[in-house]
């Protein structure tokens, strides 16, 4: 019996060691994948400011592809709504950036067509509905969170995207 307790004993001690090995090799390898490898060094400003450069030359999502997730999470700190979505132009034909405090979308005119090329929430916010569009009158977007709604218009003015939103708390 006593040979019966020591072996199960040791079995016992060897799978709990195996396991423990196992589990720190596979956090040592997930965690470099999380963590990307910037060798702990912070971006300069330069360094950002070229790979957001090669981010808005890179091909876009295909039109009306939302991005981000869609479910809601932890709220903004603070919510200051101004009467139009600022626009930042990304391209000279017709393309542009627009942010809400519920998100961002990035539209494009085409002649009087606009239409949403992609749109991802802010955080705290997923996307309740979108209708990117082509249409001649409007394409829009609409986030919702915790913090309420926001529903972002984009329209062509003179072949390029201006956009509107409201916010219901």
């Amino acid at each position: 019996m006593p040979s019966r307790t020591f072996l199960a004993l040791a079995g016992w001690t060897a799978a709990a060691v195996a396991a423990t090995l196992t589990g720190l090799a596979a956090v040592e390898i997930i965690g470099d994948g999380i963590t990307g490898s910037t060798d702990g060094k912070a971006l300069t400003s330069e360094q950002v400011e070229r790979q957001l450069d090669a981010a808005k030359a890179a091909p876009s999502p295909s039109p009306g592809q939302g991005t981000g997730p869609a479910s809601p999470s932890t709220p903004p700190d603070s919510r200051t709504p101004t009467p139009t979505a600022t626009p930042t132009p990304t391209a000279a034909s017709g393309r542009k950036t627009l942010s809400t405090p519920g998100g961002t979308a990035i539209a494009v005119c085409e002649g009087a067509t606009v239409r949403l090329l992609s749109w991802a929430p802010a955080q705290g916010y997923g996307v309740e509905s979108a209708d990117p569009g082509p249409d001649d009158e409007h394409a829009e977007v609409k986030f919702e969170g915790t913090a309420g709604k926001v529903e972002l218009r984009v329209r062509c003015v003179n072949g390029i995207p201006a956009g509107s939103w409201k916010q219901d708390d």
